[in-house]
């Protein structure tokens, strides 16, 4: 199966690859989507192309977003539960099944414990997949980890 995770954000946005096969799960590939559109509407539709388009490219049959759990600044809350809500549209106009998880589910699911830093989900990231996550900036291994754990709710 393979499974798309995305790590909504207010400019980048992570995505993450896999294909789980049994208990075999290999990287398939990983990036960022970047939206620099001053114009809040524009910058919503600019992300649904984005997103269509990789869905598009990528073909996966399983999708996971990771929930917004809370945030100290309410501006920045709100244009990632904007985003998030553009990111499950267009899951859904692709008739995706979707699984919506979070950032401590994901955690737990990766590295066994909740409240893991990023830096120890990046560590365990790299080690399931075995690739360099130093590469990669911390929007793109969070994107895998939420791929990793939605194939766990396969």
């Amino acid at each position: 199966m393979i499974i798309l995770g995305i790590d909504p954000g207010t400019t980048r946005i992570g995505y993450g690859l896999i294909e789980k096969e049994g208990g075999k799960i290999t990287f398939k590939d990983a990036g960022i989507i970047e939206i620099n559109n001053s114009d809040p509407g524009a910058k919503l539709l600019k992300l649904e192309e984005e997103i269509l388009n990789l869905l598009s490219q990528m073909k996966p049959e399983k999708a996971g977003v990771e929930k917004l759990f809370f945030s100290k600044n309410k501006k920045t809350a709100l244009e990632v539960a904007e985003a998030r809500g553009v990111i499950i549209t267009a899951i859904t106009k692709k008739n995706i099944p979707l699984v919506e998880i979070l950032p401590n589910e994901v955690k737990i699911s990766v590295t066994g414990n909740g409240n893991t830093s990023k830096e120890g989900v990046s560590k365990m990231v790299s080690y399931i997949l075995k690739i360099p996550t130093e590469k990669y900036i911390d929007d793109t291994t969070d994107a895998l980890a939420v791929a990793i754990a939605t194939g766990d709710k396969c």
